[in-house]
């Protein structure tokens, strides 16, 4: 096969893309230690994941249509330099509000991942195009399911100061690689960036099957959130009295629900959509309703979760890549903003995830918790209900 873009390049943009994103994700597992070292209370430590999460949501919608505009190259690294800044920050922070500060604006720099994807495909050849691009957002799949472990097993054996700090260094690197190996890209730009930032309402407003796709992801990614903010600090309390690598075997444990993914795609090219989102937002009820409904000893309890876990990451990975098919299957000259949008909205689900998470914990336990990640994906069911009635009395009248 002929390609435009060299199998080392392909891969430089998926490890880029994996490295950046993974920055989001560092602290999920870290809340406890962080919390205590940063004084902050039990009641307000989900605000540790949830303030990156609103920071990559707010870069998701103001910094990310740049790359319509800027020369690509140049905005990619510059965010870079932001955020090995704020993790360096981070990395230093003695005080809530510093780390909070900092979490906030290394949500923001690391939209960098998101600018990377669409360059790829402009790298890259029509025939290659979605191979190309399905390599890089595996990469950053990767990403999201490795920050986990690694930045617990990296806490366990020295601190969470050293995760940041590494993290620092590594985002500081890959800029000065990026700024050396990247070509230049400049967009023919048509629009002011106003101009762009107001179409993002008109899109959203006159796009059902975004709104739709965002809302599904929404209540799942929220789900997701809520989980892996909650369970760490269950795996760590005297219930379970887990280690920090112990818990990152745990957190690598769920990555198997990755293989939700390609199934959940063949599905989705064999007319499937409908049902594969039942089934993934199923899935995302399932993982919280098993700890509740497989009470045990230790053992099993332990077990249950992993299980959950699974289940819960592959509900959200299949759902996924139903939501970027169907809003990638609309016009290519706004698919950027589209998916910018449709990232937004469900990360925006998981800010709300993460905090709803950490103060139902605190204020009225594990088992309330495991309610509130429930009724997240159900309330997405119960949206899906209406396309569904949509869908079948389209066939009825057909």
């Amino acid at each position: 096969m002929n390609s435009s873009i060299s199998r080392g390049m392909v891969l430089l943009l998926a490890a880029a893309a994996g490295l950046i994103v993974a920055n989001l994700y560092y602290a999920q597992t870290l809340v406890g230690p962080i919390s205590v070292a940063t004084g902050l209370s039990p009641s307000a430590a989900g605000l540790i994941v949830t303030l990156t999460q609103v920071g990559y949501t707010l870069g998701l919608l103001f910094v990310v249509p740049l790359g319509d505009l800027l020369e690509n190259r140049r905005l990619i690294v510059t965010a870079l330099a932001v955020a090995a800044l704020a993790l360096l920050a981070a990395a230093f922070a003695t005080s809530a509000a510093v780390f909070l500060a900092a979490a906030l604006v290394i949500g923001l720099s690391s939209v960098a991942a998101q600018v990377l994807v669409p360059f790829a495909a402009h790298l890259s050849s029509e025939a290659e195009r979605g191979h190309v691009v399905g390599k890089v957002v595996s990469g950053l799949l990767l990403g999201v399911m490795l920050a986990r472990p690694a930045a617990s097993l990296v806490a366990d054996y020295a601190n969470w100061h050293v995760v940041f700090g590494g993290a620092a260094v590594l985002i500081a690197l890959l800029a000065l690689v990026l700024r050396v190996r990247l070509p230049q890209r400049r967009p023919a730009a048509t629009l002011s960036y106003p101009k762009l930032i107001g179409s993002l309402w008109t899109l959203f407003a006159t796009t059902p099957v975004l709104r739709r796709r965002a809302a599904y992801h929404a209540g799942l990614f929220g789900a997701f959130s809520l989980f892996w903010t909650v369970v760490p600090l269950v795996l760590a309390s005297p219930a379970f009295g887990l280690s920090g690598a112990q818990i990152a075997v745990f957190a690598l444990v769920g990555m198997a629900g990755a293989v939700a993914s390609p199934i959940a795609g063949k599905l989705a090219d064999a007319g499937h959509s409908l049902v594969a989102t039942a089934a993934a937002l199923g899935l995302g009820i399932a993982g919280f309703a098993l700890p509740l409904l497989v009470p045990g000893s230790r053992p099993v309890a332990l077990t249950t979760l992993v299980v959950a876990s699974i289940v819960l990451d592959m509900g959200v990975a299949g759902n996924l890549v139903l939501g970027q098919r169907a809003i990638f299957m609309l016009g290519h000259e706004v698919r950027s903003r589209l998916n910018g949008l449709y990232f937004a909205v469900f990360f925006a689900g998981g800010a709300a995830g993460s905090a709803l998470g950490g103060w139902v914990y605190a204020q009225h336990g594990w088992h309330a918790a495991l309610l509130a990640g429930m009724a997240l994906p159900a309330l997405a069911l119960l949206y899906w209900l209406g396309e569904a009635v949509s869908v079948a009395s389209a066939r009825t009248a057909a």
